[in-house]
């Protein structure tokens, strides 16, 4: 163990180290020799005149947002002895499953990339190139023959790797509860209950102004919508990451939204940024990759077929070919406990300037965010901040609060300690409540709840940095819901009942389901 001391100087340390190597460090550094020539920076008083014009140009709230953003990203600092497989994850039995996924999807890729004579990657011939460049804007228009090519997993097969694992450490039969072992995930981790998840989301109370509903019984709506978007405009102003985090936890307005996102994310799309979303675009057109194939698959299956997104089919495409790109985005593996599959350009084996990574399920992270950016490169840079800094749990086993075992096994007990009639019903019948919610889980909602209620639950994933929120929508809709499902006699009959989500109203199924639940 660390004390509070020596931790807080690893974290400073580390911080350091990352933000020296990063534009904004140079950009700073280039400001603060400019602002010598000015008369008002004395020889006397250097350091304070240089921190003082640092403050009021601005750098230093880019400063302040940049570290916010790292402290978001990286895992707390563990002990300095311990091995860097500790960083990614430091339970040995959820390494050693992730590690085993892993292999199978690569084996899933390899196979296909056989049997189908498709190499993970090509050079495209110069007269493809051109025709990629020309129908950039129009891929959606395409109708490529994709019938050969599968999806690497389906998200019931993740489910069952899952339920299945164990803590070769933990004796069941030492859990004084009967009803742990009504749900299917079987792992002893912490998981909230109602009375911490109040505590911890205080702000969703159910006398607090919220962004969301339509009547409240203690404010006018217009007068604390009027009052609060106000506020917000602040916020966007001040350019406060932290503030704007805070602020989302109630909601953000529909007008303010894009900016206030990418303010928490710290996604500034500056001239590099753009430079090097064309840099990943031109990586595109140069190679062919076969998860290419799975990219157009997946889009024309979800997106080409939503009522919501098919408008956005074009720039999905855009965004994710260019994502499969970035070799950036390794960094971010360095801190979970995935490692993604990837493969390399044909004969740049093992070069990382020229590896390619498959993200398994951006497009539902994705399709949403096309509402709030029309420009590719902030859609971009706003995505795969979203990406690595929340929705890569959804698809990797790891023990974070807000891993998707995690969120599995809450979602079980919060339904089995507060529904606890509900839950033996559904087990009773075979509908494991888990095997209904997990395909909501595992998408954050994304194609499944109506696009503002989706945005508003999204806003309190940023607002309280944690994808809990959807664990405990997941239970709040089978409380909704729990009258019809206790008349049901089987899994079809109850995915019935839940079948349509699109007419739900999150935020106060969510207040109700945690504020005015018995305990």
């Amino acid at each position: 163990m660390m004390d509070d001391g020596t931790e807080l100087s690893l974290t400073i340390a580390q911080i350091v180290q990352r933000l020296k190597g990063s534009h904004l460090h140079s950009q700073i550094e280039r400001q603060a020799k400019e602002c010598l020539h000015q008369p008002e920076i004395k020889l006397e008083s250097l350091k304070e005149d240089v921190r003082s014009f640092l403050k009021t140009s601005g750098w230093e709230r880019k400063l302040q947002n940049a570290v916010y953003r790292e402290l978001h990203v990286q895992l707390p600092p563990s002990h300095p002895s311990a091995p860097p497989e500790h960083l990614k994850e430091p339970l040995a039995y959820m390494r050693k499953a992730q590690a085993s996924w892993e292999k199978r999807v690569l084996k899933s890729l390899n196979s296909m990339s056989t049997e189908l004579e498709v190499p993970l990657a090509r050079m495209r011939p110069a007269v493809e190139q051109k025709e990629l460049t020309n129908k950039w804007n129009e891929m959606g228009t395409d109708e490529p023959d994709l019938s050969r090519f599968r999806p690497v997993y389906a998200p019931k097969d993740f489910l069952e790797v899952l339920i299945g694992l164990r803590n070769p450490n933990h004796d069941s039969s030492e859990d004084v509860s009967i009803k742990s072992h009504w749900g299917l995930i079987q792992v002893p981790l912490n998981v909230r209950d109602i009375p911490q998840l109040r505590r911890a989301y205080s702000e969703l109370n159910l006398t607090s102004g919220q962004l969301g509903i339509d009547d409240h019984a203690h404010i006018h709506p217009d007068l604390f919508e009027n009052e609060y978007v106000q506020i917000g405009k602040k916020v966007v102003v001040e350019q406060d990451s932290a503030a704007a985090q805070q602020y989302s936890r109630q909601g953000c307005p529909t007008g303010l939204r894009a900016d206030l996102w990418a303010l928490i994310l710290n996604s500034t799309n500056q001239p590099q940024d753009v430079m090097h979303y064309e840099q990943l675009m031109a990586g595109v057109i140069q190679h062919d990759l076969l998860v290419d194939n799975l990219i157009y698959k997946d889009v024309k299956l979800t997106a080409s077929n939503d009522d919501y997104y098919f408008v956005f089919e074009d720039f999905l495409y855009q965004v994710l070919l260019c994502f499969s790109r970035d070799t950036a985005v390794l960094e971010h593996f360095k801190y979970n406990s995935a490692t993604p599959p990837r493969s390399y350009i044909q004969g740049k084996g093992g070069d990382e300037e020229c590896a390619v990574v498959y993200p398994p399920n951006g497009e539902p992270a994705l399709a949403p965010l096309c509402f709030l950016y029309n420009e590719p490169s902030k859609l971009y840079s706003v995505f795969r901040e979203m990406y690595i800094r929340y929705f890569f749990r959804l698809h990797s086993i790891s023990s974070s609060p807000s891993g998707i075992v995690s969120l599995c096994l809450q979602f079980e007990r919060l339904l089995q300690t507060h529904l606890p009639q509900l839950f033996y019903h559904l087990r009773q019948i075979g509908a494991q409540p888990l095997r209904i919610a997990f395909k909501w889980m595992v998408r954050g909602f994304s194609g499944y709840l109506s696009t503002d209620q989706l945005l508003l639950l999204w806003d309190r994933i940023l607002g309280y940095d944690s994808l809990e929120v959807v664990a405990v929508l997941a239970a709040a809709v089978f409380a909704f819901r729990a009258e019809n499902l206790m008349e049901v006699t089987s899994l079809a009959s109850a995915e019935a009942v839940l079948a349509d989500l699109s007419t739900l109203k999150v935020i106060p199924l969510i207040q109700i389901f945690l504020f005015a639940t018995a305990i």
